[in-house]
């Protein structure tokens, strides 16, 4: 069975001791003209500053890759008069928004491998990395961000991967025996956690 290409970036769907995910966020701020967009699902990273309240930590989007580090996932945006009409923050906006991250490190998300490889049960517990081959949908707001399968970085037991791969998604619609399966997976470079050297958990 062919599984949908539909990415959507890291979608939140529980927490790793069972419980459901209670939807707590943190509101945060995007920069009056941040030259990147972030989209609704998209990986973010504190960015070392505030909004001129100093109440809202500055993010920006965080960088794919090995050894990069997340600090949490956009689920959504403030509304904002100056711009109505967006459901994503769209690049060097010429005004601030606030945006509500998921920051909590034992959150599970959801995600869809990429294209490249089809993806054996023997995946999880190891490492992975994000891939930004697509690009976020500006219809709908949300991301086009994916786990890499081994079209540039495969998974592996490597702890400066940003991603620990927790299981197969259960669902029937769900086939690992194709490419574009979707995954559960925790952030393992966490910034809220890691010691700054690099490295998260390493896989097993």
């Amino acid at each position: 069975m062919a599984n949908s290409n539909t990415p959507f970036g890291l979608k939140p769907i529980g927490h790793i001791m069972g419980l459901p995910w209670n939807g707590a966020l943190r509101e945060c701020n995007v920069a009056a003209l941040y030259g990147t967009a972030i989209f609704i699902q998209d990986p973010v990273l504190f960015a070392g500053s505030s909004d001129a309240t100093g109440f809202r930590q500055t993010i920006a989007r965080a960088t794919v890759g090995d050894g990069n580090f997340i600090s949490g996932v956009v689920v959504g945006f403030a509304p904002d008069g100056a711009d109505t009409s967006s459901l994503y923050w769209v690049a060097s906006t010429a005004i601030t928004r606030n945006a509500f991250v998921c920051v909590d490190p034992y959150v599970v998300f959801e995600i869809q491998a990429c294209s490249g490889v089809i993806l054996a049960n023997t995946v999880v517990g190891l490492n992975a990395v994000l891939i930004a081959t697509n690009a976020g949908n500006a219809f709908t707001g949300i991301s086009g961000i994916e786990m890499d399968s081994g079209a540039s970085d495969a998974p592996a037991a490597d702890a400066s991967n940003q991603l620990l791969i927790l299981g197969a998604v259960p669902r029937e619609d769900n086939d690992i025996s194709a490419v574009n399966a979707k995954w559960h997976v925790l952030i393992n470079l966490h910034s809220l956690l890691s010691t700054g050297a690099g490295t998260g958990a390493l896989g097993v």
